[in-house]
Parts: structure tokens; C-alpha cells; sequence
């Protein structure tokens, strides 16, 4: 038991730094972008989106319960969902490049384990 609880505690570690490391590219990849009116709020809401992913899995590790755990994951699930509809409107817009599609594929791969953490913890309940 202690071997599990250590790799989950590594685990969550880890997947605290990578959603905080993604919130800080995607904050730095939008001071490239150009500030006019539709912009500014698509840059804002994915600000919002993507520092809300990084600090509620923060608040997810210090879940009371699984239920608490489960609850809070599946907010983390909704911001890291509509980063990735933020970062996809961006495409649609144009704003095509290399940083973008990295950007979107990260988030991509944060939503995926965010929702399989779900599922397991679920079916563990």
C-alpha cells in the first residue's frame, strides 16, 4: 500500500507541474498574439481556462474524500476541456503555428489523463 500511495503521490507531483508549465506557455504564447477587441476576450477566457486547470488539480490533491477527489477532478476536466476549445478557436482564427499546435496538443493529453483519472477513480470508488 505504501508502494501505491508513493506513486500516486509522485504521480500528482508531476501532474502539478505539467498544468502549471501549460498554463505558463499558453500565458506567454498569448503576449505574441495581437491585442484588439475579439481578441481580448478569447485571451482572457483561455487565461481563466488555463490557470483554473493548474490550480483546481492543485486543490484536487487535497480532496477531504474520494467523492471530494472525484468532484474536484471533474472541474479540473471542464477548464482543461474548454483550454483546448480556446486554443482550437485560435486555429480557426488563423492563428496557425508550430507553438499553437504544441499548445493544443498538451492540453490535448492534460484532458485525456484527467478523464481517465475519472473513470479510475470511479470504478476504484
Amino acid at each position: 500500500m505504501e508502494k501505491e500511495q508513493k506513486i500516486n503521490t509522485d504521480f500528482a507531483d508531476a501532474f502539478k507541474l505539467r498544468t502549471k508549465k501549460q498554463c505558463v506557455a499558453i500565458i506567454k504564447f498569448l503576449r505574441t498574439i495581437e491585442s484588439n477587441q475579439e481578441m481580448y476576450v478569447i485571451k482572457n477566457q483561455l487565461i481563466k481556462s488555463a490557470t483554473s486547470t493548474a490550480a483546481n488539480y492543485r486543490a484536487t490533491c487535497r480532496a477531504k474524500s474520494k467523492a471530494d477527489f472525484i468532484s474536484k477532478l471533474g472541474i479540473v476536466h471542464e477548464e482543461s476541456d474548454e483550454t483546448c476549445f480556446w486554443l482550437e478557436i485560435l486555429i480557426d482564427l488563423d492563428y496557425k503555428s508550430p507553438e499553437l499546435e504544441k499548445l493544443l496538443k498538451e492540453s490535448d493529453e492534460i484532458l485525456k489523463i484527467v478523464a481517465k483519472s475519472i473513470s479510475t477513480s470511479r470504478a476504484n470508488r
